[in-house]
């Protein structure tokens, strides 16, 4: 017997099927998610958090408090990152929680921040390059490179590069990047990185950086095999 697709579409079964696949998915996205139902602790363990002191950074930073980490936030503000600091401390009941400045924008600041981490801290499992920004004005750095792309992707680039041995020597480690959906949008053009031949539509330079994201992520990840990093 010969089918058409017509004839598999229309058929009652496929209509049952697809109205219960419908149901189902409708229904788990109303789950909600509850990260305290987790068990994992970290007790022991020393954590990173750039951009800590608000949205998935903060959330981030509290949860690994919570858990019984040693947390460091990473902020630019430094008013803002005590004001979260204590926020966190409260909630946590964690006092192992510090603050240290860093602005991922500068070269320099993210050389100082990582030159006081390898001073300070014996160890490191946990580096979670959260900070990022996106709608920023067109602007060149003292380091000559487009704002958006030293904040979102050099200034993290070259923050886990200095502190890639301390992860490796504290293994198990983890290095989590933070990207976008919006990564699909972009477009790989290293003239970008010196704010040459950028578009003007709104948001495309932090598009662009999502992508060199996960590009470099994924490239990471190859190069760490068999490290436990």
């Amino acid at each position: 017997m010969n089918w058409e697709w017509s004839d598999i579409y229309s058929h009652q079964l496929w209509m049952v099927s697809t109205a219960i696949l419908a149901i189902i998915v409708r229904a788990l996205r109303k789950v909600p998610w509850n990260p305290r139902a987790c068990p994992v602790e970290l007790k022991g363990k020393t954590a990173i958090i750039t951009g800590a002191n608000t949205g998935i950074g903060k959330f981030i930073a509290l949860d690994f408090a919570r858990r019984g980490a040693r947390v460091i936030l990473a902020c630019r503000s430094e008013a803002r990152g005590t004001a979260a600091l204590q926020e966190i401390r409260d909630i946590s009941g964690n006092q192992n929680v510090h603050l240290r400045l860093l602005d991922t924008s500068s070269l320099e600041s993210v050389r100082k921040f990582a030159a006081r981490i390898l001073e300070e801290e014996k160890e490191l499992h946990i580096l979670v390059n959260n900070a990022g920004a996106s709608g920023l004005p067109s602007k060149i750095t003292a380091d000559g490179l487009e704002i958006t792309f030293a904040t979102n992707h050099i200034g993290p680039f070259l923050l886990t590069s200095l502190l890639l041995d301390l992860l490796k020597k504290s293994a198990p480690a983890r290095i989590v990047n933070v990207s976008s959906m919006n990564h699909w949008k972009g477009e790989v053009d290293f003239s970008h990185f010196r704010g040459d031949n950028l578009s003007n539509v709104m948001d495309a330079a932090y598009n662009h950086t999502k992508l060199h994201n996960v590009i470099w992520t994924n490239e990471l990840a190859r190069r760490l095999q068999g490290t436990d990093c």
